[in-house]
């Protein structure tokens, strides 16, 4: 009875969705909310996403969504700098902030009586931030040192890093998160105040709640913060489609290392993009058959087996706006050559092409995937994360549910279709370390492509 008058009062607020515990709804002002109700705490996880990322950036520009994430604790006139923290703190909460690829989001965690706390603050960082030319000169030269510290004086990131400049002709997914030190070398204030207006409005938002919550008292605090809000006319990006590749590509990297490196790299689609719909999904538990667990096979036969790998990994998502790659690397073992690694990761890749994976595999793997979605619903903030995700990347969050199920229902014959459609010669992108003497400050690459678009 309880659930039945609860539904009642949420269809009286005009809620669209009431599926899986789950609660949508969209304010007048074009911000979606989603409600996950989650009784097991007393906490409440808030999430407020944005649609914009480095793959929203272009040349010239890179880097800017991340300083913007910095700038957004940096006051407005009703809080002024450190301000946010402070009161998050004092309410017994912790807050931080991520940039992704597609998305900036920001999150706290509270005592699920103190939202409203979180909801006053977002609500007026969302359209008054104030972004102080001080504060920016600060925080642009804390993301250059972060940019120094993360990728240039890492070699295997800087790889990476040309790796993703290489492998892609066109799609902004060769845009670094972190940006390009000339890009931020050479940023403004009012490149930032240009962006925040752009993208930070609530109709380019959606704000996520899982925890000890009453849905309806949670959208009605959602309106009372965020829907008296002001939108924006919203210019969706214009398409940046990567095209077909013509042949495979190598990219070379020199820089001061302790050992060599390696990265392969294969285009291919996810959901929403592919021409069937089961072929991510396929994809997905390819790269668990290679890398998940100690049972895996990158780890029996790379690094356990013949040893020639100190690590070595694959990842593929099927979660993203625009189509990735299937990507696996590796750092040989003191000996062994590149070219060997190589080899091997070439030899795991055709075996999927000759031979069927096991049913012990597949067994292997279903019991994995359903052991790890059962641990992520412990925590209410990766359930959270898994909807905002999907939410904004274009996707429905009922995806987080039917996920398990679409992966068991793989099978060994479809892994092999897609390894034969995708993990070609000519769809493949490789990206070499070759370390230079550890004094050495010179940095000399090629790459297949250039810095930016």
């Amino acid at each position: 009875m309880r659930r039945l008058m609860m539904g009642l009062a949420l269809l009286g607020l005009g809620l669209s969705q009431v599926q899986a515990g789950v609660v949508e709804h969209r304010l007048e002002n074009g911000m979606k909310v989603i409600v996950k109700q989650d009784r097991r705490a007393p906490i409440a996880v808030s999430q407020v996403w944005y649609k914009v990322g480095s793959s929203y950036e272009h040349g010239g520009i890179t880097g800017i969504s991340h300083v913007l994430e910095h700038m957004m604790f940096k006051g407005t006139e009703q809080h002024p700098p450190g301000e946010f923290s402070r009161i998050i703190a004092a309410n017994g909460g912790n807050e931080n902030a991520f940039t992704g690829r597609d998305y900036t989001a920001y999150f706290q965690t509270m005592a699920s009586d103190r939202l409203e706390v979180s909801f006053e603050l977002e609500a007026d960082r969302m359209r008054n931030l104030l972004l102080l030319p001080e504060e920016f000169e600060k925080e642009v030269e804390v993301v250059k040192e972060e940019r120094r510290m993360r990728t240039e004086d890492k070699p295997q990131s800087l790889t990476y890093e040309q790796f993703l400049a290489g492998a892609y002709e066109a799609s902004p997914y060769r845009i670094p998160v972190i940006g390009r030190m000339a890009d931020l070398d050479a940023l403004e204030v009012e490149d930032l105040q240009v962006w925040y207006r752009k993208w930070y409005a609530p109709n380019n938002a959606t704000l996520v709640v899982v925890g000890d919550v009453e849905p309806k008292e949670v959208v009605s605090l959602a309106q009372r913060h965020f829907g008296v809000l002001r939108p924006e006319k919203i210019a969706r990006p214009k398409p940046r489609t990567e095209p077909g590749q013509r042949g495979s590509k190598r990219i070379r990297v020199k820089a001061p290392a302790k050992q060599p490196y390696l990265v392969l790299g294969f285009k291919t689609p996810v959901i929403g993009k592919a021409a069937e719909t089961w072929e991510p999904y396929a994809l997905e538990m390819l790269t668990y058959v290679l890398d998940g667990g100690n049972s895996a096979r990158l780890t029996n036969n790379l690094i356990r087996g013949d040893e020639l790998a100190v690590s070595a990994d694959a990842g593929y998502s099927a979660f993203s706006r625009l189509p990735g790659m299937l990507v696996l690397d590796a750092v040989p073992t003191p000996g062994t050559t590149v070219d060997i690694v190589e080899a091997a990761l070439r030899k795991e890749i055709a075996r999927f092409k000759n031979e069927l994976v096991s049913e012990e595999e597949m067994e292997r793997v279903r019991n994995q995937i359903i052991a790890a979605k059962v641990y992520e619903k412990d925590s209410v903030f990766y359930q959270a994360m898994l909807i905002g995700q999907l939410e904004t990347v274009g996707l429905d969050w009922r995806l987080a549910d039917d996920y398990v199920d679409h992966l068991k229902a793989v099978t060994a014959q479809q892994i092999r279709q897609v390894a034969k459609k995708y993990l070609l010669e000519d769809n493949l992108s490789v990206a070499v370390l070759e370390p230079l003497p550890m004094g050495d400050t010179v940095v000399e690459r090629t790459a297949s492509g250039g810095d930016d678009d």
